[in-house]
């Protein structure tokens, strides 16, 4: 017999859970709460480097049915999404999204829905791409300078290089010119060219 469980995620503390178990109810799902996992982390974390996530699939069966409120919930990376949707469906797990009608996502349908996406995805990755490359020779173009702005100036670097050479520690000199201790060892590096 196939068992109902639910993954909602947050990215911050400030947010709740409440309104995808909400809505999960409300599309006619009844899951009990110890098959309801819940958990605050970035959907820049693939799924299944997320500890919530990976007791999710410990805990999964054979004809077991997962419910989503949205993809993002699964992951902000179509590629990440697919992979995860791809090892559930390997699975027998099935993967329901309410978004997209609740259609089931290790379905023919749904692998046609997910295929769609991916494109887009890929296509709008593309284009992004482009236009910011497009940006950068174009600001190149007008002589603007690309890059993070250094953090001194030539005479402060002079002095910091100065003050390294007498024996000053890394530390010492990024402490007295009120920068990291990485931003010493760029203009160290830069006087070494």
């Amino acid at each position: 017999m196939s068992r109902t469980f639910a993954y909602c995620r947050v990215s911050t503390n400030e947010q709740t859970t409440e309104n995808q178990l909400a809505e999960i109810e409300a599309a006619g799902f009844r899951v009990e709460p110890r098959r309801a996992i819940c958990e605050t982390i970035s959907g820049s974390v693939p799924a299944l480097q997320r500890s919530g996530f990976k007791k999710l699939v410990d805990k999964l069966d054979w004809d077991d049915v997962l419910i989503v409120t949205k993809l993002d919930r699964l992951g902000r990376n179509a590629i990440d999404v697919r992979t995860t949707v791809e090892l559930l469906a390997s699975q027998n797990v099935r993967v329901h999204c309410l978004a997209l009608g609740g259609v089931d996502l290790t379905s023919a349908a749904g692998k046609m829905t997910m295929s769609v996406i991916n494109a887009v995805a890929e296509f709008e990755r593309d284009l992004l791409v482009e236009r910011t490359q497009a940006g950068l020779r174009r600001a190149k173009a007008e002589g603007q300078k690309l890059g993070r702005p250094r953090a001194m100036t030539d005479e402060q670097e002079q002095e910091a290089i100065s003050l390294r050479q007498a024996g000053a520690s890394l530390a010492s000199v990024a402490a007295k010119m009120g920068v990291s201790r990485s931003a010493i060892q760029r203009a160290e590096q830069r006087a070494n060219r």
